[in-house]
Parts: C-alpha cells; sequence; structure tokens
C-alpha cells in the first residue's frame, strides 16, 4: 500500500499491558506481501466480524493522487464547524500511528486500538490477510461502535482494489489530482491509474472532482457514465476562484465567498472546492454556509506547507523561515512551483529527501527555477529513502549533498538577507522532520518504518 506505518510504530498497547510490536510481528507473518491489491481477504474478514462496513454513519469516500489528506481535512473542518461528530481514516501517519484514526473528532485511544486490532487479529484465526487489511478492518469495527455524524475515508492506494473500497454505499465521493505514481501497481498511463481512482465510484452516488489532466478526466467521466454516478466537475459543474482577499465557490445550488484557506497554496483552493462540491451534493441537513465558510478558513493538516517553528527552525538565523510539504510525485512538484512563484521575495533553500521508488527527476524539474539553493538529503530513520547520489543525479547535478537535514541546515549560506527554506519530497522524511522540530535536532535519527 502507498501507505502503511508499520514495525515500530503501533506502540499503542503498551499503555494496557500487550505488545501492539507483537502484534504487527505476528501479522506480518500472515501474508509477508505489505502491498497485495485485492479486497477478498478482507471480505471474509468483515464477514467473521459482523459486518462493520454496512454498520458505518454516512461516507465521503476520497481517492486522488495529490491532495487526498487535504480534501480530508477540510471535509472534517466544515463538518465539525456545523456541530457534527465525525470520524476520519487517513493514512500514513507522520509521528503516531493514532494519527490515522480519529473517533468523533478525538485519536483513537491506546487501549481501544490495541484491543480492536486483536480482536481483528482472533477472528481472522491466522488466515493470509496483509497489515494495512487488519488496520482497515479495526478502524470500520471502531467506526461503526462509536456513533459520529459523517465518516471521511481516505483511500490508501489507487482505489478500485483499496481496502477502503469495501464501502458499497457511500453517501458521496471525491477524486482528487490525478497524477503519475505507484505505476507499479495502477499502471504505466494516466489513463490507467485513473480508471484504479475511478474504482470508488459507486452507482447514483455522487463525485466531487478537480482540476484534472484531459486523459484522466476522460476516463472518469466514461466510468461515471457507465455507472450512472453523478461527476461534478471544477470549472463545468462548479468553480472556485480568487475574489478579493478570498476566494469565490459557485456551483448549481448559487454562490459563496470564501474566506482566505487555512491551508496554503494556490492547488488548496481544488482540495477546497472539491470538499464543498461533494458535502453539497450530498447536502445534508446540517450543511450550512456558516459551517463551509468557517469550515474552510480552519482545516489544519500537518507537513502540507506548515510553518515549523521548534527546534530545527531555531538552528536558522533570526527573520528566516523553514516550511515543510509531504509532496512528492511529479503532480506535487509541479503544485509547488505554483506556489513558490509567489515566494521570489527572498532567498529559497530546498531540502529534498524521497522515497527510493519514486521519480525524482519529474518532481524536481518545476522547483529547479526557483531555488537558490537545492540539498538531497536522506535521513538515518526515513523508509527506503532514495540515496543521496540518486537525488542529485535527478537534478542533473544541481543539488548538493546534505546528506542529513540536519547538515544541511547548518550549511546553508547565511551571509546573504532573511531566506526561506523548504523540506520536502516525501511524507515520511516529513514524519522524522516532524518529530525532529518537536523534540529537539537528536530526534532526526529515530526510525519509523511505513506500510502503506
Amino acid at each position: 500500500m502507498s501507505k502503511e506505518n508499520a514495525e515500530g510504530t503501533l506502540h499503542a498497547a503498551a499503555a494496557a499491558g500487550r505488545s501492539s510490536d507483537a502484534i504487527v510481528a505476528r501479522l506480518h507473518g500472515l501474508h509477508p506481501v505489505l502491498i497485495d491489491l485485492s479486497l477478498d481477504r478482507l471480505h471474509r474478514a468483515l464477514a467473521a466480524l459482523g459486518h462493520p462496513e454496512r454498520h458505518l454513519p454516512p461516507v465521503v469516500h476520497v481517492a486522488g493522487t495529490n491532495g487526498k489528506g487535504s480534501t480530508c481535512a477540510f471535509l472534517r473542518a466544515i463538518a465539525e464547524a456545523a456541530g457534527r461528530r465525525v470520524h476520519v481514516y487517513t493514512s500514513p501517519h507522520l509521528v503516531r500511528f493514532h494519527e490515522r484514526i480519529r473517533l468523533a473528532g478525538a485519536l483513537v485511544e491506546e487501549e481501544a486500538l490495541a484491543a480492536t486490532l486483536e480482536e481483528v487479529e482472533r477472528v481472522n484465526s491466522g488466515a493470509p490477510i496483509t497489515v494495512f487489511e487488519v488496520i482497515t478492518a479495526a478502524a470500520l469495527l471502531l467506526f461503526a461502535r462509536v456513533p459520529a455524524d459523517l465518516l471521511v475515508l481516505e483511500v490508501g492506494l489507487g482505489g478500485r482494489f483499496d481496502a477502503t473500497n469495501v464501502v458499497d454505499r457511500p453517501a458521496a465521493t471525491a477524486i482528487t489530482s490525478i497524477s503519475v505514481d505507484h505505476m507499479e501497481f495502477l499502471g504505466d498511463t494516466l489513463e490507467k491509474i485513473a480508471f484504479e481512482k475511478a474504482g470508488i465510484l459507486k452507482p447514483g452516488v455522487p463525485c466531487a472532482t478537480g482540476t484534472q489532466d484531459p486523459a484522466a478526466l476522460r476516463v472518469l467521466e466514461a466510468r461515471a457514465a457507465e455507472l450512472g454516478a453523478p461527476l461534478l466537475a471544477r470549472g463545468r459543474d462548479w468553480t472556485i476562484e480568487p475574489a478579493g482577499a478570498g476566494l469565490r465557490y459557485a456551483d448549481a445550488r448559487g454562490a459563496l465567498d470564501l474566506p482566505p484557506l487555512s491551508l496554503p497554496g494556490p492547488h488548496q483552493a481544488d482540495n477546497a472546492g472539491i470538499a464543498i462540491a461533494a458535502l453539497r451534493a450530498w447536502n445534508p441537513g446540517w450543511l450550512t454556509d456558516a459551517a463551509i465558510v468557517a469550515g474552510v478558513a480552519r482545516a489544519e493538516w500537518p507537513a502540507r506547507m506548515q510553518r515549523l517553528r521548534g527546534a530545527l527552525a531555531a538552528r536558522l538565523p533570526a527573520g528566516w523561515e523553514l516550511w515543510l510539504d509531504g509532496g512528492h510525485n511529479a503532480g506535487a512538484g509541479r503544485a509547488l512551483a505554483e506556489h513558490l512563484r509567489g515566494w521570489r521575495d527572498r532567498p529559497l533553500h530546498l531540502i529534498v529527501g524521497m522515497k527510493g521508488s519514486k521519480q525524482a527527476a519529474e518532481f524536481l524539474r518545476p522547483l529547479l527555477p526557483f531555488a537558490d539553493t537545492l540539498w538531497a538529503v536522506a535521513e538515518p530513520g526515513q523508509h527506503q529513502a532514495m540515496p543521496v547520489e540518486a537525488i542529485i543525479a535527478a537534478s542533473d547535478g544541481v543539488a548538493r549533498p546534505g546528506p542529513t537535514v540536519a547538515e544541511a541546515l547548518a550549511a546553508l549560506p547565511k551571509d546573504g538577507p532573511p531566506a526561506r527554506v523548504l523540506i520536502c519530497g516525501s511524507l515520511y522524511l516529513a514524519g522524522e522532520v516532524l518529530k525532529a522540530d518537536e523534540a529537539g535536532p537528536c530526534q532526526l535519527s529515530s526510525s519509523v518504518s511505513q506500510y502503506r
């Protein structure tokens, strides 16, 4: 899966006298392949658990390549601004596993998580199953047992055969920007990848989608027409554009003036618009314009153009800014480049670390014109980190070796005006950086291994 945090991450049960690491180790033995896109194993486990997927609150199911997490954050913030209780399932986590499962507004507690994982493991009775499938089954069981008004469900990888796609009748679906990523699992063309994302579409269920490459949009349109699923596309069925200090959203239900979004970057207008379009298409009784306005102004999502102000930021001279973004593919590189156009007022230093399977050159290409210096890093605890030499080669020799974030920060030229530093290229790197910024520079070597 694109996003499975594994060994060393499920420390949830320690306080309750159980070992989550032991649970994970046992689960690895049941199906050692981390990514095996299929629904049969999970359907069997859910049947043994009494089909919790059939007893959920209304679901908004979110797929896409870039922007899924931000769209989920806007959905949650809007619903909570309306006074609703919201479950959220996302991946991967950045610092703590519990970030993946939010129950009625609060992160899942350790004891409840450990007990539910053990329950799924017991009912599964040793049959082959992936770790992400067990985590998803446990999350669905918790979501079915704890009352809420909405479940925001993020796809882990693809859509058609992703473990989250066991929900037969969501209230709405959303497909964010699609670009080339995870080709070894989803296909080697944009059309093939879009077809996998379109796998979350359901008959008669509205789907909101944002700005898409025409090739991807044609695939979504064809599949939506085949299923009779209303497809609400940006520019045709809804719009969101700058207006004054904020934005103006409009669809068939009318126009709505929005304040500046809480998540920075021009691309976030697309994600906010998708969230609004999906909710307005579903049209729950609690949705109000006031809730939409409040929600888009207060949504939070770490490592998405996040300003850091802790221990790592303290290493920089006064007046400098340190930012973090988890973008890691070609589409994310283009979105970041659009944001960097507004950063021409001061020097910019990029620190880039990537996962070994990613297409580094495609990510870096749109960013290079904006960087005064570029540094390649690979943290000791970073999951499947791309070697520094490979990042340098992908930059056509422009990048310098960090080779770690701490060393790159120390080596930055500091004799000019105050500058900005952006750390980017990997959510796995982002997790290491967040821990270090919160806990101190010595934490950069701590290990976080990832499943999907």
